[in-house]
């Protein structure tokens, strides 16, 4: 003899137990005629998340050649991008390089532009005055706040420039800058 187990959906078996399933009862009221009122209420939920922005007034920055003076002085000072961070709750913003070394280009006959000029070489800080720190790929937080509608910070770059090391070429590097909610 062979046994079937038959299977059928649990609001079979309710419905044939006698058993439905509550529902919510939706409110009514009624109101008296010719006058009077009727108060019904009902309730309503959200779920706000995190919202960051992060806004930059361009997207490069051509520093200034370095001449005599910048090469004497050892370091040739620009201003950066502004950052405005918007944020609904505290936030932190991050200054990173994306490689350990700028991309060098070759411009001058004859003269190797230097390939292993360290992104460290380009120094940032939130103040025209410093402190300076230089980039690096495993990055350092550049400013954070709490919920702001608007916070701006404008980058300053000291760029660090060596008689002996900073051949001619064509220099750049990419600055990589994360916001995020700790």
């Amino acid at each position: 003899m062979t046994h079937r187990r038959l299977t059928l959906p649990m609001s079979c078996c309710l419905v044939a137990l006698g058993l439905v399933p509550a529902r919510v009862a939706a409110q009514s009221c009624s109101a008296p005629i010719p006058a009077g009122s009727c108060t019904a209420s009902t309730s309503t939920t959200m779920i706000v998340g995190t919202v960051l922005q992060l806004a930059l007034s361009a997207s490069s920055t051509t520093l200034t050649p370095p001449t005599t003076a910048g090469y004497d002085v050892g370091f040739v000072a620009d201003n950066g991008p502004a950052a405005t961070v918007k944020s609904n709750r505290s936030w932190a913003l991050r200054i990173a390089a994306a490689a350990a070394f700028w991309t060098a280009s070759n411009t001058t006959a004859g003269v190797s532009a230097r390939v292993n000029k360290p992104a460290a070489d380009l120094q940032w800080s939130g103040s025209p005055a410093g402190p300076f720190v230089g980039v690096t790929v495993a990055g350092t937080t550049f400013t954070s706040g709490s919920a702001t509608g608007g916070t701006t910070t404008t980058i300053s770059y000291h760029t660090l420039y060596n008689w002996m090391l900073d051949t001619p070429g064509a220099y750049s590097l990419v600055v990589v800058l994360t916001l995020s909610a700790p």
